[in-house]
């Protein structure tokens, strides 16, 4: 999304975010966005202060990876080595057009699902230019740089990811004609960014959201407390999700191939079917279903 929270689905989410904001805004300066909400990123712009915060978050989250992150995540963030400071984009853009084709773009903030969804088709992933304040350094409502780099540029480097990024794009722009999009947001949300995985080491997370919050990196692979279920497209799409507190489930995929061949057949009759019954709690275990184990 423009970040973390504008996957599809993004109309209710936006509704919610914009009351908890203060004066009912969003961040971000607009007044410079062009018609795709493209900026310039104005890197020299940035304090001597922001990038201490920004080493500071990077290290927070450095530590807590091995053992809990996938390794293609861990891999790729070590050679963009962004640790220094907030990353110059263009910089990295270069770096990711040689590995996959994608490219960085620098939007204010949150964007328009159109806007998302063809960023995405054609493969820019966008990606906030404002930084979080010092006392949000554990936690803050709209996604900024640290979570939109931090979180979702490493992954881009994978192809197998990647494709299926740009392939969601393309659903995203289909279910904006097919009433699909809360169906749609919540397999973003529950993949892109609240995804777990397994590995031969074990359960590890590839999830933005996961991956780039200081709490939820361990809550996710260590309390008791979460469902861990193994992914289901149909049952992702009809599970509500938190927006302001950890997951109360979290879906399983084997790998990266899986998540891009389960995703591929058209979702027309999906959205019929679940158009037709309720949505399910984020807390929802159904009969025959069986947390996977830790």
């Amino acid at each position: 999304m423009g970040a973390m929270e504008s996957p599809a689905g993004q109309a209710e989410f936006l509704k919610t975010l914009e009351e908890k904001s203060s004066g009912g805004k969003l961040r971000g300066d607009y007044s410079r966005a062009d018609a795709q909400y493209v900026v310039k990123q104005q890197w020299d712009g940035y304090t001597d202060a922001q990038h201490e915060l920004w080493r500071r978050l990077y290290e927070r989250q450095a530590r807590l990876l091995p053992g809990l992150a996938c390794e293609v995540f861990i891999d790729s963030l070590k050679k963009m080595d962004a640790s220094r400071g907030i990353p110059d984009l263009e910089k990295i853009s270069a770096q990711l057009v040689q590995a996959t084709g994608w490219t960085l773009v620098a939007v204010p903030g949150l964007v328009p699902d159109l806007t998302f969804f063809e960023h995405l088709a054609n493969c820019r992933f966008p990606v906030t230019v404002w930084l979080r304040e010092p006392e949000e350094f554990d936690y803050i409502v709209e996604p900024d740089i640290f979570h939109d780099f931090f979180g979702h540029v490493p992954l881009l480097f994978n192809p197998i990811f990647a494709n299926h990024m740009q392939e969601y794009g393309k659903g995203g722009l289909k279910a904006m004609t097919l009433d699909g999009l809360t169906e749609l947001g919540r397999l973003y949300w529950y993949t892109v960014e609240f995804g777990l995985m397994h590995t031969p080491q074990g359960l590890r997370a590839y999830g933005a959201g996961i991956l780039s919050s200081g709490g939820e990196i361990v809550h996710c692979l260590t309390s008791p407390e979460p469902h861990r279920l193994p992914f289901n497209v149909e049952r992702v799409m009809r599970t509500r999700y938190k927006i302001d507190s950890y997951q109360e489930t979290y879906f399983v995929i084997d790998s990266f191939e899986q998540l891009f061949t389960d995703t591929a057949p058209d979702f027309t009759p999906i959205y019929a079917r679940l158009h037709s019954v309720d949505a399910l709690p984020a807390n929802a275990l159904l009969a025959g279903e069986t947390d996977l184990p830790l």
